[in-house]
């Protein structure tokens, strides 16, 4: 992993959200070319801006760097769902993933 990879994964992410480089620098409180600069690989953001950055783009510091999920705010959502519902309506779901696993 490298610097390279901050900047695609930002880039991804940003992208998964729909918004544009310039839109997100300005909600970050930043210059219009701020993320672009990201994105290019001029810069890197500070440890806080990053962390600033996860938040923005509703995903955890841990998910931001994990491959294995292509979509960490849907994820995320669904996650946070499925908390709220009791132990019956888990048990269907469960059986419903794991019978669209087997296709």
């Amino acid at each position: 992993m490298d610097q390279d990879y901050i900047n695609k994964r930002i880039t991804e992410l940003r992208l998964k959200k729909g918004v544009a480089e310039h839109k997100m620098s300005l909600e970050l409180g930043h210059s219009r070319s701020y993320v672009q600069s990201i994105s290019s690989g001029r810069s890197l953001p500070s440890m806080a801006e990053f962390l600033a950055i996860c938040e923005y783009l509703s995903v955890t510091p841990k998910d931001f760097f994990d491959n294995d999920n292509p979509n960490p705010p849907l994820v995320k959502d669904t996650i946070d769902k499925l908390k709220t519902l009791p132990e019956n309506d888990l048990l269907l779901i469960l059986t419903m993933i794991n019978r669209l696993q087997s296709k």
